[in-house]
């Protein structure tokens, strides 16, 4: 595994909504649109930096697995998202096989474009759930999307110059 994610690997997740987080915080934590189209609200271009991506074999641990259905291999991206250049997220997100049908075979040819903008502009993607985490000093969340009722799960750390904790200052 990369050291560039270990802190998105060190992220631990709330049962609940911790009470210390302000509106402005739970506002970005809890949003149900695009982060993509939310951070070019920030700067002039959103773009992905790949760390890893590909298949690889159900035997990995897999910190999602309890998330999605058993699947003999899983689509592995993890990305910088960078807001003009400057890294405001850390993203992990793990596809099982069987979601990468039809259409959804995109989400393997999504290169350097942000997975926002493929995921949003769609109208079958709908969102089970948000978890909120955090490692340290730093707040991420988890989701369980789908795809034409296809589940994926994608997980979000967003990184001190992130636009999430701009506005607490």
């Amino acid at each position: 595994m990369s050291d560039a994610l270990s802190p998105l690997r060190a992220l631990r997740f709330e049962a609940t909504i911790p009470e210390e987080l302000s509106a402005s915080l739970l506002d970005w934590l809890l949003l149900e649109d695009s982060m993509t189209k939310r951070f070019e609200q920030y700067c002039s271009k959103v773009t992905a930096r790949i760390v890893r991506e590909g298949f690889f074999e159900s035997h990995v641990v897999l910190p999602e697995a309890d998330m999605l259905p058993e699947s003999s291999r899983y689509w592995l991206r993890e990305v910088v998202l960078c807001g003009d250049e400057e890294p405001w997220l850390l993203g992990r997100t793990v596809v099982p096989e069987s979601t990468l049908e039809g259409p959804e075979l995109a989400l393997q040819q999504l290169g350097t474009t942000p997975l926002g903008r493929y995921l949003f502009n769609t109208s079958s993607l709908t969102r089970d759930f948000i978890e909120i985490g955090r490692t340290a000093e730093l707040w991420g969340r988890r989701s369980r999307l789908r795809l034409a009722g296809k589940p994926l799960v994608l997980t979000e750390l967003f990184l001190p110059a992130s636009p999430l904790y701009g506005e607490e200052k």
